[in-house]
């Protein structure tokens, strides 16, 4: 059914990322499919790392200690907050996903005003996006 799943994952966060990281490695062992973890990193120096190639190296570090068959695919980005959803957009196609499953977080007043980053994949995107909460 499914042959590559995309995971975005947000390094700074990873707590938060336990069941949607669960769940696409369940799924990715039931379907066959091969994982790609994702990420969006500043171009400027953050608390993760100083550069994006680092930042590339760490997320390659996460994946290999995850279990199942997975491949990563960072992006840079100038403001990484405003441009997630259009970087986020463009790995799927890039990295040919027919699946994304994401972490969200508790809906709250904001939500009412921005839409989340999830519903704004699933409205912009022909594949299916599995929100984990």
């Amino acid at each position: 059914m499914f042959s590559r799943i995309m995971v975005p994952v947000d390094l700074t966060h990873l707590e938060q990322l336990d069941k949607a990281l669960t769940v696409s490695e369940e799924l990715a062992q039931s379907f066959g499919a091969e994982i790609v973890y994702v990420s969006v990193t500043a171009e400027t120096p953050t608390k993760i790392a100083h550069n994006p190639k680092e930042f590339a190296q760490k997320l390659e570090a996460f994946a290999a200690g995850r279990p199942g068959k997975s491949t990563t695919k960072s992006y840079s980005a100038h403001d990484p907050a405003i441009d997630i959803d259009k970087t986020l957009l463009k790995a799927i196609d890039e990295t040919g996903a027919d699946l994304v499953v994401m972490a969200s977080h508790k809906p709250g007043i904001a939500d009412f005003f921005w839409g989340s980053h999830g519903a704004s994949l699933a409205a912009h995107t022909g594949v299916s996006v599995f929100v984990v909460r």
